[in-house]
C-alpha cells in the first residue's frame, strides 16, 4: 500500500463537473480518514471496551482502517 492509496478520495467525482455546477471541486476526505471513521463508529458501538481513552481508539481505528487498504490492494 502507497501513500497515494491512503489519500485517494473517498467519494471521487469528475473535476470537470465543477464548471458546470454551483459547487466548486472538493476532493472530500481521504478513503483512509473514510474507513477509519466506519472502524471508529463500529469500536464505539461497545463503550466498554474504552480502557484506554479516546487516542487509543481513534489510534485503533486507523489500524483497521490501514489493514482494509491493504486487503483492498491485494
Amino acid at each position: 500500500m502507497t501513500d497515494a492509496t491512503k489519500l485517494e478520495p473517498a467519494f471521487p467525482s469528475n473535476r470537470d463537473m465543477a464548471h458546470d455546477s454551483k459547487y466548486a471541486y472538493a476532493p472530500g476526505i481521504s478513503i483512509r480518514d473514510y474507513f477509519a471513521a466506519k472502524a471508529m463508529q463500529a469500536l464505539l458501538h461497545d463503550a466498554s471496551c474504552m480502557d484506554g481513552g479516546w487516542h487509543v481508539e481513534a489510534k485503533a481505528a486507523y489500524a483497521l482502517a490501514d489493514a482494509m487498504l491493504a486487503e483492498r490492494a491485494k
